[in-house]
């Protein structure tokens, strides 16, 4: 590892890096007496705690990306705890799946730890974690009990993720300042939506044999068009509506990509019309903030903690 090399690389894109080290670089100074105390194991944590102190300012963060974050977070509370609910329930028997159900869990976990790390003191709840309690996962009633059965848990689970999808994708744009949040965000998205193809898996019956089929009368491994409203259309249609503005987030039976008809284009190569389930469910749609928010208000408890969510 050369760190001068580094250095002299980040300078070339912020010339301000040894102001940000600041009396830090000292460090410098005395990195030829560090060779016999630092082993190339310490090495990695030490530049990660000196670079952290020199780029991890809060304070530097725009609304924007603050905002984003935290609504990102409270989704990881709101999905952590309802899979943390899920496995200590013992009448609940997730079988086999229980250990793909703790690994999203812990894949939850992961978020939240890395946007509090980020946000820091700006973090929701002044950084201190979100208990269960906080949420009601029946939406007041409206959705069966989720840990009542299988079927319940998986189809709640189901809009969880699927929100959590296009909420990541629908924030992006405001991310763009910080490309290293912006890529730890697109990062977190492309593991929701592996969480989301495993979820609709087990409710289609899972993997099959060769020669079998699976009911295809369940939801398919990926978003086809509007899901029919999803598991509870009173309560889950609005994870697949156009947000607002519907032209910046249009529904997930949107088949228009820049200013393209996926469906019906016949220029060449390809030279053929696809159905319309297929147009939609080639692409993926992000979902404004506002309408994330008003998701997830649905599934507040009556605590004063509950009630602070997605505000």
């Amino acid at each position: 590892m050369d760190l001068f090399k580094i250095i002299s690389d980040i300078e070339k894109v912020d010339p301000e890096v040894y102001e940000r080290f600041d009396t830090r670089r000292r460090v410098f100074k005395h990195m030829s007496g560090l060779g016999k105390k630092v082993t190339a194991a310490t090495l990695p944590g030490l530049l990660s705690a000196m670079f952290q102190k020199a780029y991890g300012q809060t304070s530097g963060l725009n609304a924007d990306i603050v905002a984003t974050l935290n609504l990102a977070l409270q989704l990881e509370y709101l999905e952590r705890n309802f899979y943390q609910t899920a496995l200590a329930t013992t009448s609940l028997n997730l079988g086999s799946d229980a250990a793909a159900i703790a690994i999203i869990r812990d894949d939850e976990i992961g978020h939240i730890a890395a946007l509090k790390q980020v946000l820091g003191t700006q973090a929701f709840n002044g950084g201190n974690d979100v208990p269960a309690a906080a949420f009601d996962y029946t939406a007041g009633g409206k959705l069966p009990n989720p840990f009542a059965s299988t079927a319940n848990f998986y189809a709640t689970a189901q809009s969880f993720v699927d929100t959590g999808m296009r909420a990541y994708k629908g924030g992006a744009p405001k991310l763009m300042s910080n490309k290293d949040i912006l890529q730890a965000a697109l990062n977190i998205h492309s593991v929701e939506a592996r969480h989301s193809s495993h979820v609709r898996m087990v409710r289609r019956g899972g993997l099959t044999a060769a020669g079998s089929t699976t009911d295809q009368s369940k939801p398919k491994s990926w978003i086809s068009g509007n899901e029919n409203g999803g598991p509870v259309p009173a309560v889950t249609a609005p994870v697949y509506n156009a947000g607002n503005p519907a032209t910046d987030f249009p529904a997930e039976s949107n088949i228009m990509q820049a200013g393209v008809n996926v469906q019906t284009n016949t220029t060449p190569p390809m030279n053929q019309t696809i159905t319309t389930a297929a147009a939609t469910e080639a692409f993926d749609e992000p979902l404004d903030a506002d309408t994330v928010k008003a998701i997830g208000r649905m599934f507040r408890s009556n605590t004063t903690l509950g009630q602070s969510l997605f505000a």
